[in-house]
């Protein structure tokens, strides 16, 4: 699977004259005369695509499965150039924009535009919550680079950000389905033929696609990465986007994870996921893990997360594990733990640690918290044991 490497020359060229060949038949050849600056006409909103400026633009309406028509105009093509296509995006408020070297939300108000040339633009992405509009985008954008015969790139987008193509020729694919959108990017996620780095880019580009499609086939796309032969940063990878982007069936996923995946790292990085996801079912998740996960590891990272999300409610499992827990170093994270909760709730259970707990260790980590904090009660508490 994958973007293949080590061809001939000759079956190289036979591949770029099959797929020209392919785009002849199908009645695909270029367009002449394209827009350098294209504005996002009705006909273009309805075929879902984006504005798109600084580019020369055209739409057609695919003829052949995606992926064969991804895969006939990557071949095809000598100059770089982007190939690209919307699907329904997933339920919830999220949208995806370039990171800060790639273009910026104007302030929250709008996405764009976002630059998907030049040595700053990478893969990198913001992925904004908040109240940009009233309800989410409708759709996702997928966007392929191709150069030389093959992909180098995957971004993807919400429709509302204004792209720039830095001059390059953009083909619009109208008609593309979700459910063979997913499978089409599962090749690049699970490509072991890629070079390290390239490979890392391709994957996380691809799996932040597939996580943002509003389909099934991503909730199952997902959970066949999570499977326990995959590798871990695939499986990490994944865990991120089914807690932030998958909702109920995410959360069905990552509870699955905590009980069967065999590293303590990954299941540590499932706690992170439990946090972002804004199930209400994902607290009671990591509470679970805080008390029941063998890993001192992973106890800990459930506790210092449960502090970030749940405050009060997470309180009495932190301090819980502070008195109950075996490991020193879990009541060591837990006492961390305190130390980030709001302080009305935070400094006077350290102070109660700090007072009263019979192990030293933790103590003085109580100790050191609170002399972080930079709290009145703190300074209080201080004075009171050295006039002692």
């Amino acid at each position: 699977m994958g973007i293949r490497k080590g061809w001939s020359s000759f079956v190289s060229f036979m591949r770029v004259a099959g797929a020209v060949s392919f785009l002849l038949a199908a009645g695909l050849a270029t367009a002449g005369g394209a827009n350098a600056q294209t504005p996002q006409t009705e006909t273009a909103k309805a075929a879902g695509m984006p504005q798109i400026e600084n580019g020369k633009v055209e739409q057609r309406q695919l003829q052949a499965g995606l992926a064969q028509e991804v895969d006939a105009r990557a071949a095809a093509s000598q100059q770089a150039q982007w190939l690209g296509y919307s699907v329904p995006a997933v339920n919830g408020d999220h949208r995806m924009c370039c990171g800060d070297s790639g273009g910026d939300w104007n302030g929250g108000r709008a996405c764009g535009p976002c630059r998907l040339e030049g040595a700053k633009s990478g893969n990198s992405y913001n992925l904004q919550r908040g109240n940009v509009k009233l309800e989410g985008p409708d759709n996702l954008v997928v966007l392929f680079r191709a150069e030389g015969g093959k992909i180098g790139k995957i971004r993807a987008l919400s429709e509302e950000c204004v792209l720039d193509a830095g001059g390059l020729h953009v083909t619009w694919l109208a008609g593309a389905k979700p459910a063979e959108s997913v499978k089409l990017l599962e090749r690049f996620v699970d490509s072991k033929e890629l070079d390290e780095r390239g490979g890392e880019r391709l994957s996380r580009g691809a799996l932040a696609a597939i996580a943002m499609h509003g389909d099934s086939s991503a909730d199952q796309a997902l959970a066949a990465f999570t499977a326990a032969d995959k590798p871990e940063g695939m499986r990490k990878e994944a865990a991120f986007w089914a807690g932030e982007a998958r909702g109920a069936t995410g959360v069905q996923l990552l509870k699955r994870m905590a009980k069967e995946d065999p590293s303590s790292d990954v299941r540590a990085h499932v706690t992170f996921a439990l946090s972002i996801s804004s199930e209400g079912n994902a607290i009671d998740e990591m509470i679970r893990m805080a008390h029941e996960d063998t890993s001192g590891h992973v106890r800990g990272q459930a506790l210092f997360w449960l502090a970030q999300k749940a405050g009060k409610k997470a309180s009495s499992t932190i301090t819980g594990a502070i008195d109950d827990d075996p490991d020193t170093e879990v009541k060591k994270k837990a006492v961390f733990a305190l130390s980030q909760m709001p302080k009305e709730d935070g400094v006077p259970k350290l102070i109660q640690v700090a007072e009263k707990n019979r192990n030293p260790e933790v103590r003085k980590q109580a100790m050191f918290w609170l002399g972080q904090s930079n709290d009145p009660r703190a300074l209080e508490f201080f004075e009171k044991v050295l006039t002692k």
